[in-house]
């Protein structure tokens, strides 16, 4: 009877031990991930794509939060959303001549409009367009296609669903409060992720934004990411997890993201966290928006954007450069421009950066360096002077070419490192010295 009573008990604090929330493992990457991670960084060089239903009123991809247009009135846009121009083709090779090695694409952005033939709602470009074509689908072929990663971005927020719950922004749309729900609503985004890692072949990472939309709550809000990100994992092991949360990496996490800054640094606001030992990311505009603005031709000169690209190189980061197409579906042809004008560089100098990891020189004012093997990238990209100081402290260098044209460049030892005399002062973009 004892015996009977004991194993009662036993049964019992089993059942109710299972009901306890259990405390999240340590993340261990697996092998696919780690060998995801190698190639990620290696690639150093990415296309953001911001396209949606909101490129048609030409002014970024949050015009419908900053000019507070009702939910039920922005949804209207879809019905007179046909990009006539849109060419999937067109687009994946424009950015492969640029040197880009991946695409990240919006697949949904906080609108709440999804740029593929979902089967979670009819608020899609399939369903609820005159257009009717899955433009995802075609760009997933296009990248495979042309031999082009596909990352896609997904938003945790959303200003269009009512079982949302409401967070800072999209309060003044008219859409209801007492129909939040997360738990209907965390059921609708995992749907759909299970979509986009199912039906669009190989997904290199998935590249969350809006989880900073619940950073002011009174109570911390629990988005339980770390079971979301195990489902990515486990529906595709290679691919890598990313959020645009402006803090530290959270576990599950394979990127660390920084919007609009270098690692380190956070002239913008938005990326003051501490830099990680995870794959880092630096995303930022051609221009001054994300989504197609009308009003916005400021554009950076390539000779910016490259020097962009390769300090990116230079603190081990990833540069991941925005588009925001026009509503007919076509690339602005400014954007075009750069594209071509970053890939004729790249064609000479890509190597210097991509394959590499940031140089044991640490980046100045002049330039930084990367590493590939025993060769260091000693990139100048801003020298008044004919010659240059490179602190190397204990290393030992057996030559100094000009990458480009293979000239001797002669240095010298001087205290824990040495003098390059490189005969004149450097006029290019990046004048690429090489030690060995």
């Amino acid at each position: 009877m004892k015996t009977h009573h004991f194993r009662i008990i036993a049964a019992i604090a089993l059942l109710l031990l299972a009901t306890l929330p259990t405390k999240a493992q340590p993340y261990e990457p697996s092998p696919e991930v780690l060998t995801a991670r190698d190639t990620f960084q290696d690639d150093k060089f990415g296309i953001f794509i911001h396209w949606g239903i909101y490129s048609m009123l030409g002014s970024g991809e949050w015009v419908m939060n900053n000019r507070d247009i009702n939910y039920k009135e922005y949804t209207k846009l879809a019905s007179g959303f046909y990009p006539s121009r849109f060419d999937a083709d067109a687009w994946v090779r424009a950015i492969k001549a640029s040197g880009a090695k991946y695409i990240t694409f919006t697949s949904r952005h906080h609108d709440g409009f999804s740029m593929w033939g979902t089967r979670q709602n009819q608020y899609n470009i399939v369903d609820a367009t005159p257009f009717g074509r899955d433009v995802l689908k075609e760009i997933a072929e296009a990248c495979q296609r042309h031999g082009i990663r596909l990352h896609l971005y997904y938003s945790h927020l959303d200003w269009q669903r009512p079982d949302y719950p409401l967070g800072r922004t999209g309060r003044n749309l008219g859409r209801p409060t007492d129909k939040e729900n997360w738990t209907t609503y965390r059921q609708f985004m995992d749907n759909q992720l299970i979509e986009l890692l199912t039906g669009y072949g190989r997904i290199g990472a998935i590249w969350f934004d809006g989880v900073w939309d619940h950073d002011s709550d009174a109570q911390p809000f629990d988005w339980q990411l770390r079971s979301q990100y195990d489902l990515i994992h486990r529906l595709q092991p290679g691919c890598l997890v990313a959020n645009n949360h402006h803090l530290v990496p959270f576990p599950g996490e394979d990127i660390q993201i920084f919007e609009r800054d270098l690692p380190g640094e956070n002239k913008a606001g938005l990326s003051g966290q501490g830099v990680s030992r995870l794959p880092l990311e630096t995303c930022e505009t051609m221009n001054r928006t994300w989504g197609y603005n009308i009003c916005d031709s400021d554009y950076k000169s390539a000779r910016d954007l490259i020097h962009l690209l390769v300090r990116a190189a230079g603190k081990n980061a990833n540069l991941l450069l925005n588009i925001g197409p026009q509503p007919n579906g076509e690339l602005p042809a400014m954007a075009l421009q750069r594209l071509e004008e970053i890939g004729q560089w790249m064609n000479v100098y890509g190597p210097t950066v991509q394959g590499t990891r940031g140089g044991e020189v640490a980046p100045h004012e002049w330039g930084v360096s990367t590493r590939k093997g025993k060769k260091l990238f000693i990139h100048i990209l801003s020298l008044a002077d004919e010659s240059l100081f490179v602190p190397l402290k204990d290393k030992r260098v057996h030559s100094a070419v000009e990458y480009t044209t293979r000239r001797k460049i002669k240095f010298t030892r001087e205290g824990n490192g040495v003098v390059l005399h490189l005969g004149e002062v450097p006029a290019a973009i990046d004048f690429v010295v090489e030690l060995e």
